[in-house]
């Protein structure tokens, strides 16, 4: 089994994967490891175990996939708690250039696995500190739905919509021409309800008029 990239006849060899003959001796051994009681640290069998199954590679296609299963697993022993607030998967896709390019490097050389494991904590750490952010600004949502009901501010539908739109990653400045484009209303409506939530203190206007008006 070969990991390879590019047109057929200029392909790029990354990997080859045991023999066929081989698997089913070294699938033993890595289980046999992975579910042992060795006094080992929780988060280095997580890099090491996720590193050992894709490179016996024992499927076609997937290995991948059921690699970082296998860490979230390892990590959520590790942790001692099913529910985990931050997603090593969805971290390593991120960055999944990094992550062939320390694999490749690292299985195409010696049995000295430190650079994948330093590679492996650091990306955790980048995983934490994502799931830190994503926690923060749902707080921060949060605490501004509850003051606003506290102050029994009553906004429309749109008010809502484009709320909620500058808590998810919205990009740039909120023009009247953006509002639009959210909410699909009138000019005049639109004008009404900015100068509405002006007035209420929910949002600010910046002191650049004219085109620039955000």
């Amino acid at each position: 089994m070969q990991v390879v990239s590019g047109p057929v006849g200029r392909h790029k060899v990354h990997y080859v994967a045991p023999a066929a003959a081989c698997i089913e001796s070294e699938i033993g051994k890595f289980l046999k490891w992975l579910d042992g009681n060795e006094q080992e640290d929780p988060l280095l069998k997580a890099a090491t175990a996720h590193f050992g199954f894709v490179t016996i590679h024992p499927f076609e296609d997937g290995n991948g996939k059921i690699g970082r299963a296998i860490a979230e697993m390892c990590l959520a022993r590790s942790d001692g708690s099913a529910q985990r607030f931050y997603s090593m998967s969805s971290q390593i896709l991120e960055e999944r250039k990094g992550y062939y390019d320390v694999l490749e490097k690292t299985q195409v050389g010696s049995l000295d696995i430190t650079g994948w494991l330093t590679w492996f904590l650091e990306c955790l750490d980048r995983a934490i500190e994502q799931s830190n952010r994503i926690s923060d600004r749902a707080l921060e949502k949060e605490l501004f739905w509850q003051d606003l009901k506290k102050r029994k501010l009553s906004l429309n539908v749109q008010q809502k919509k484009v709320l909620n739109r500058l808590f998810s990653g919205f990009e740039g400045k909120l023009t009247r021409d953006k509002w639009m484009k959210i909410t699909r209303a009138s000019s005049p409506t639109t004008l009404r309800d900015i100068e509405d939530l002006i007035a209420a203190g929910v949002i600010e206007q910046e002191d650049a008029g004219g085109r620039s008006t955000s």
